[in-house]
C-alpha cells in the first residue's frame, strides 16, 4: 500500500481501549483511525476525544459503506461478532474479530434461562453450523480475517515458540490459565450476552494460546497436529458464599460458568490443562507453562516482577492504574508495566496493520479462531454430559 491503512472500529468498550494502546505502542505503518461505531453517543465521544477517531457513529453501515476504510476492527460484544464480519467481508473490508469468534446466543423459543436449559449439544451444533457459514465467507473473500488473540502475541509465549521450533522440541504438556476476581460487565453472568462464562471470557486466552503453540511445534517437525478431544468441568463455586464471603469477588453467575477446567488431548498425545476461574484475588492471572522433551519454558504474562510496589495508604493515586481487577493499591503488589505490550495488544495490531500494508498472512487468522471456539463449546458439551468429547 502507499497510503495509511485507515481503520474503523466497532464498539468503544474495553477491547477497543486494549487495541489502541497497542496501536499507540508501535510505529512504522502509517494508520489512520478514521471511524468509530457505537450505541451511545457519549461512548464515542469518549473514544473521539481519546484516541483521535476522525468521526463518530451509531451506524454500522456506514463503516461498511465508507470505501477509504481498510480495516473494520470488530469490538462488539460477542453475539454481533459473525454478523459484522460476514458484512464487512462481503464489502471487501479486512475484519479483525476480537475473541470470541462466536457463540450461542439464543434463538426465539428457548426457555429462559438459555444456559441452564438448553442442551450444550444443540449449542454446539448450532455453532459449528454458523461457523461454517463464516469459514466460507472467509476464503470466497479477498479480504483478511485476523483473530485478535493477545496470548498468541504476548512477547513471552512468542519467544517460546520460536525457541521450540529452533530446537525441534516436542511440548508434552501445556498448563494454561487466565482467572480473576470477576467481570466488570454487568452482563458477564448471562450467557444469552455472552455466550458462556469465565471459561468463555478468559479461558479461550490460554486454549488459544496451546493450540497455536503446538500448531507451530508441528511446523518445524514437519508434522500437523491438531485437537483430538476435550474432557472438562464448568461449574459454578460462588453460589455457595454467604453476602458477605462472597464480599471481594465480583463474579455473579446466573446460568454460566464461574470455574473451568478443561483437558485437551493432541493428535501427537499430548495434553495441555487450561484453567479459568473468578476466583482469584490480587489481579489477574495470565501464565503459559511448557513441558518439554528438552526445556522447560514459563510465560508469566501477568502477574510480572518487573516491579514491586508497597503503599500503606493510597493519597495522591487517584487516576493511577496499578493492575486490572486489583482493588486496592496499598500493601505489596506487582503493577502491569507496559501491559499492552507484555499481554501481546500492541504485537497483536502491528501483526495486523503490517499483513494489510505488505500483504502477508497474520499470524492468528480464521482457522485459530474457529478452533478455539470449537474447543469451548466441545468443552460445554463435555461438561454437560460428564464424558471425553472427539473433535
Amino acid at each position: 500500500m502507499d497510503k495509511p491503512v485507515t481503520v474503523g472500529v466497532a464498539g468503544a468498550g474495553r477491547a477497543v481501549e486494549l487495541h489502541m494502546e497497542g496501536l499507540s505502542r508501535f510505529s512504522g505503518i502509517p494508520v489512520r483511525l478514521k471511524t468509530v461505531y457505537a450505541r451511545r453517543q457519549e461512548q464515542l465521544d469518549e473514544a473521539q476525544l481519546r484516541w483521535g477517531f476522525e468521526q463518530t457513529t451509531t451506524n454500522f453501515d456506514d463503516l461498511i459503506d465508507d470505501p477509504e476504510i481498510d480495516i473494520i476492527d470488530i469490538c462488539t460484544p460477542p453475539y454481533l461478532h459473525v454478523v459484522e464480519a460476514e458484512k464487512a467481508l462481503r464489502a471487501g473490508k479486512h475484519v479483525i474479530c476480537e475473541k470470541p469468534l462466536s457463540g450461542y446466543f439464543g434463538l426465539p423459543g428457548d426457555e429462559k434461562p438459555i444456559g441452564k436449559k438448553v442442551s450444550k449439544r444443540v449449542m454446539y451444533e448450532r455453532l459449528l453450523e454458523n461457523m461454517e457459514t463464516l469459514r466460507a465467507i472467509v476464503a470466497e473473500s479477498d479480504a483478511m480475517f485476523m483473530y485478535a488473540e493477545n496470548f498468541v502475541y504476548a512477547p513471552a509465549v512468542l519467544k517460546a515458540a520460536e525457541l521450540v521450533k529452533a530446537k525441534g522440541s516436542k511440548i508434552l504438556y501445556i498448563k494454561g490459565e487466565e482467572s480473576l476476581k470477576g467481570s466488570s460487565s454487568h452482563v458477564a453472568g448471562e450467557w444469552d450476552k455472552t455466550g458462556g462464562g469465565t471459561f468463555m471470557r478468559t479461558g479461550s486466552h490460554p486454549l488459544a494460546a496451546a493450540i497455536w503453540l503446538k500448531q507451530q511445534e508441528g511446523l518445524a517437525r514437519g508434522e500437523t497436529i491438531e485437537v483430538e478431544s476435550v474432557l472438562a468441568d464448568m461449574s459454578q463455586i460462588t453460589p455457595t458464599l454467604t453476602d458477605y464471603e462472597h464480599r471481594h469477588i465480583a463474579a455473579h453467575p446466573n446460568d454460566v460458568e464461574d470455574m473451568g477446567t478443561v483437558i485437551v488431548r493432541f493428535t501427537d498425545g499430548s495434553i495441555a490443562n487450561l484453567v479459568a476461574c473468578d476466583t482469584l484475588l490480587g489481579g489477574s492471572k495470565n501464565v503459559m507453562e511448557l513441558y518439554c522433551n528438552d526445556a522447560a519454558i514459563n510465560c508469566n504474562l501477568t502477574m510480572s516482577n518487573v516491579m514491586s510496589t508497597y503503599f500503606l495508604d493510597e493519597d495522591c493515586l487517584d487516576g493511577i492504574s496499578l493492575s486490572e481487577m486489583l482493588p486496592a493499591k496499598t500493601g505489596w503488589n506487582n503493577p502491569f508495566l507496559a501491559d499492552e505490550i507484555l499481554r501481546g495488544y500492541t504485537d497483536e495490531m502491528h501483526d495486523f496493520m503490517s499483513a494489510v500494508y505488505y500483504g502477508h498472512a497474520p499470524k492468528a487468522g480464521f482457522d485459530l479462531a474457529y478452533k478455539t471456539t470449537q474447543a469451548i463449546y466441545a468443552a460445554y458439551l463435555s461438561a454437560e454430559e460428564d464424558r471425553r468429547i472427539y473433535l
